[in-house]
């Protein structure tokens, strides 16, 4: 017999922000730093979180639902996932990135009828503000939302320290590097690289203190720099994570060409984001990061693997290929 349809889980997708929301208060209210020092009942634990006595129950095993929290004889603890990842003490931390997804992208991402009826962004540009321009000039926010970009890409740059052939190489440069993540795991990977990271010059104090705190500076260097005005830095390979989408076609095709005039023969360019498959249908994170680039920026968009090998091919990349990552990211290589 034929199952009859079943309205769970159009319901369970459509009402998928309460679960979103419990998890970034969690973060926000930091339970689970709280929670790696060591496990705590449900009235102790509400006590240090300074909650209300009335629905801290319910949150905490909410938490225990949703896959989030363990809970032994009447005791709250991490699970192995979160004891690791969101834990602000300890450097896996990848919770920044779900700090600023709470602080700004929740409500934003209210008006995403109206970007797709405009096609226009829905942050702080509506109301004529600058949030990039006065990020970078506020030294405070600028290290938060860096930390918030290593933490969306630490899996992946695990990852790419293990999976590229780095013994082939000796050197790298990350395009548009951030708080310096993906270097200092190449880094601690592959004893025999040198590299750094190319970023706006703002940006180089933070990095510095990054690949300070991993005692890696002997290694890599910050090279200060806008990678539309100014040729990208030389090294056998070039890496540009979660970049690409940030930019109209055009511009995504200039800064592979840039890539490509920076290169060595047989040298590398690395591309990843959370790619979108060839066939539009399995991977939802990527559809969905692409739909935040619509409410985030002017012309920003997500593509597929067979998309990006293209763009490299036009540009005079004799060889690509599309390599899977770790959950919903992979990377498109290039090969001078």
């Amino acid at each position: 017999m034929n199952t009859p349809p079943s309205p769970a889980n159009i319901m369970q997708l459509g009402m998928a922000f309460w679960g979103s929301k419990t998890l970034l208060s969690a973060v926000e209210l930091e339970v689970f730093t709280e929670l790696a020092r060591q496990p705590l009942d449900a009235d102790s634990l509400r006590k240090q979180l300074g909650l209300h006595e009335r629905s801290a129950r319910d949150f905490f095993d909410a938490l225990v639902a949703l896959g989030m929290l363990d809970r032994n004889d009447g005791k709250y603890s991490n699970t192995p996932e979160t004891e690791q990842f969101l834990d602000k003490t300890k450097p896996t931390y990848i919770g920044g990135f779900l700090e600023m997804a709470n602080a700004r992208l929740y409500r934003y991402w209210g008006s995403l009828t109206e970007g797709l009826r405009t096609g226009l962004p829905q942050n702080e540009t509506k109301n004529g503000d600058d949030f990039f321009g006065t990020l970078y000039g506020n030294p405070t926010a600028l290290r938060a939302f860096l930390q918030s970009m290593t933490g969306i890409s630490m899996g992946a740059s695990q990852a790419i320290a293990q999976k590229f052939p780095w013994k082939h190489y000796k050197t790298f440069i990350d395009i548009g590097c951030a708080q310096g993540g993906l270097a200092v795991h190449i880094a601690q990977t592959h004893s025999h690289l040198t590299g750094g990271g190319f970023d706006l010059p703002p940006v180089g104090p933070i990095f510095q203190d990054y690949v300070h705190s991993f005692n890696l500076n002997d290694r890599i260097r910050f090279v200060p720099g806008d990678f539309f005005k100014e040729a990208l830095p030389q090294a056998d390979v070039l890496c540009m994570g979660h970049i690409l989408h940030d930019w109209n076609l055009e511009e995504k095709k200039q800064l592979i060409r840039k890539a490509y005039d920076a290169l060595p023969s047989n040298g590398a360019l690395i591309i990843f984001e959370a790619l979108i498959d060839d066939e539009r249908r399995q991977n939802a994170f990527g559809l969905l990061m692409s739909l935040n680039m619509l409410i985030e920026l002017a012309g920003g968009f997500d593509y597929t693997g067979a998309d990006c090998s293209g763009w490299l091919q036009e540009a005079g990349f004799r060889e690509t290929r599309v390599e899977h990552l770790i959950g919903p990211d992979s990377m498109v290589i290039g090969i001078k």
